[in-house]
């Protein structure tokens, strides 16, 4: 059965660029327990930039636990989990051939949650930054170009959510492009 691997909220904000007072919350690690949700997401996570990396319509952000294998081997490192800047590692499903409108239930108490598909992550100059190196544009580009860029999703149903919790695909729209199909390069 497909589980959630690992709930990940906001470890440290940090200077989005050198020099500059802006800052991102992409620095992102697994909790223990249960953690709520609500409209905007995890409570007691951070979301610096509603318009571009949060809000309702990408309250969470969801990433494949094969995706992050994929690019540990690619990167020849260890990923943990958040490293992508996700609320929720996924293991079982690939969250990039879900598709738009379609909705999970997360748990299976009444406690669950539902969540609905919004859109594809568009990789961004801090996501690139927090990578690291010197080829901000290179890593944009590649993990673009690689189709594995994860899912946002808004709340249907608040609850909670904790490592563990089953998966259930609950509605796949017929018509509806795919998290990766709906990608367009900004």
């Amino acid at each position: 059965m497909p589980t959630i691997s690992a709930v990940c909220m906001v470890r440290e904000l940090r200077a989005d660029k050198p020099g500059t007072r802006t800052v991102t919350a992409i620095d992102k690690r697994a909790v223990e327990g249960a953690v709520r949700v609500d409209d905007f997401g995890l409570v007691g996570d951070v979301q610096v930039d509603r318009k571009h990396h949060g809000g309702h319509d990408k309250a969470l952000y969801l990433y494949s636990q094969s995706d992050a294998d994929f690019w540990a081997e690619a990167l020849g490192r260890e990923l943990h989990p958040g490293w992508f800047g996700e609320n929720l590692r996924v293991d079982g499903l690939d969250v990039n051939a879900a598709r738009i409108g379609e909705r999970w239930r997360i748990g299976a108490s009444a406690d669950a949650i539902e969540l609905e598909f919004t859109l594809p992550r568009t990789p961004c100059q801090t996501f690139a930054r927090w990578v690291g190196g010197d080829d901000a544009t290179g890593w944009v580009k590649r993990f673009a170009d690689s189709r594995r860029l994860g899912a946002y999703a808004r709340v249907v149903r608040r609850g909670s959510v904790r490592a563990g919790d089953p998966i259930t695909v609950l509605a796949v729209p017929d018509v509806a492009p795919t998290i990766a199909g709906a990608f367009r390069p900004e």
